[in-house]
């Protein structure tokens, strides 16, 4: 599913229109793109949790010439499914 079916599923269900519903999930994806990047985590019971990790820097190769090469630390977006969604995928 693609961000327009996702906005077409959830104006059907909810019986909105579909820009409404696109105006929605902007403003929700926007809201924890921003709480995420701020360091905060976004807690969504049932559905899951994201939050912010650390990769450190670390040796890599270069898979042209096989020269080793020096990838910088990162922060990384995490996900963990809630229980409710793992039971779901899980049926």
């Amino acid at each position: 599913m693609n961000k327009q079916e996702l906005i077409d599923a959830v104006a059907s269900d909810v019986g909105i229109s579909k820009s409404a519903a696109a105006e929605t999930i902007n403003a929700v994806l926007d809201a924890v793109s921003k709480a995420v990047a701020g360091g905060d985590s976004v807690q969504l019971i049932g559905f899951g949790t994201f939050a912010t990790g650390e990769r450190s820097a670390r040796t890599g190769r270069n898979p042209q010439t096989g020269e080793p090469i020096e990838i910088a630390a990162a922060k990384t977006v995490k996900f963990a499914a809630g229980k409710a969604f793992k039971d779901a995928v899980n049926r």
